[in-house]
């Protein structure tokens, strides 16, 4: 048997509800995260979308972090681009050896399967 440890987190996101009190108050980023800039522009890993409920809604991997979560609130081929409203949390787990970054991403999307991946599957 294979035993994989899921790393930790190394960036949390959550989004942010607008003030409606205040006076001028925007939100700076698509479907109200504004902390993108907390995720490394350089470094590669994991992206975890989740949902009000923690439960793990879509699984991804990149080079470029930030570059590839911001893309999913913006691109219109993004896998969750149905769900965006959905998601509620974003977790980062920096890992730069892409054979790592594929196993870790198949792993997480089956233990815990994630709700809106259809590549990788294996538990359907």
């Amino acid at each position: 048997m294979i035993k994989i440890d899921i790393p930790k987190a190394d960036v949390i996101i959550t989004k942010k509800k607008p003030l409606e009190d205040v006076k001028d108050h925007k939100i700076s980023s698509e479907y109200g995260f504004t902390e993108f800039r907390q995720i490394s522009r350089e470094k590669g890993g994991i992206i975890l979308f989740y949902n009000d409920k923690d439960e793990l809604l879509f699984v991804g991997k990149a080079r470029k972090l930030r570059q590839r979560v911001t893309k999913h609130f913006d691109d219109n081929v993004s896998a969750i681009k149905k769900h965006r409203d959905e998601v509620q949390k974003i977790a980062v787990v920096y890992v730069e050896n892409p054979m790592e970054r594929e196993i870790y991403e198949t792993y997480i999307i089956n233990k815990f399967q994630a709700k809106y991946n259809i590549d990788k599957v294996f538990y359907k």
